[in-house]
C-alpha cells in the first residue's frame, strides 16, 4: 500500500496545532518541574517525577521548534529556497517521537507526584 501526497496546507496546520500545543504542555511541564525541584521532599520519588517533568519539557520544546520549521517550510506561499520538502518525513518523525515522549512524560510525572502525595 503506497502512501498517498500529503496536501502543504495540511501539513502546515498540522505542524502549527502541535507547536501551540506543545508550547502549552511544555510551559506546564516547566512550570511543574520547578515546584517539585522546591520540594523539602527528598525521597526519590520525587527526582523521579522531576526527572519526568524535565524530559517532558525538554520533549515539548523540540516538538515546537520542529512543529515551527515544518509550518514554515511547508507553507503554500514560502519562498522557493525556503520550501525544501527532502527533509519532512524526519520532521515528521521528530514531531511525533518528541510529542509522544513529552506527553508520556508529562503523565508519568503527574503521576508520580500524586502517589507521592497520597503516602
Amino acid at each position: 500500500m503506497a502512501m498517498q501526497p500529503v496536501n502543504a496546507e495540511f501539513v502546515a496546520e498540522t505542524g502549527r496545532q502541535i507547536a501551540s500545543l506543545s508550547a502549552f504542555l511544555g510551559g506546564f511541564a516547566a512550570t511543574f518541574l520547578g515546584i517539585l525541584l522546591q520540594s523539602p521532599n527528598s525521597r526519590r520519588h520525587v527526582g523521579w517525577a522531576a526527572g519526568a517533568a524535565a524530559v517532558a519539557s525538554a520533549s515539548f520544546i523540540l516538538a515546537v521548534i520542529s512543529g515551527t520549521a515544518l509550518a514554515i517550510v511547508s507553507h503554500p506561499g514560502a519562498p522557493a529556497n525556503i520550501a525544501k520538502p527532502t527533509f519532512l518525513p524526519e520532521v515528521r518523525t521528530l514531531i511525533l517521537v518528541t510529542f509522544a515522549c513529552g506527553i508520556y512524560s508529562i503523565l508519568l510525572s503527574l503521576g508520580l507526584s500524586g502517589w507521592i502525595r497520597s503516602r
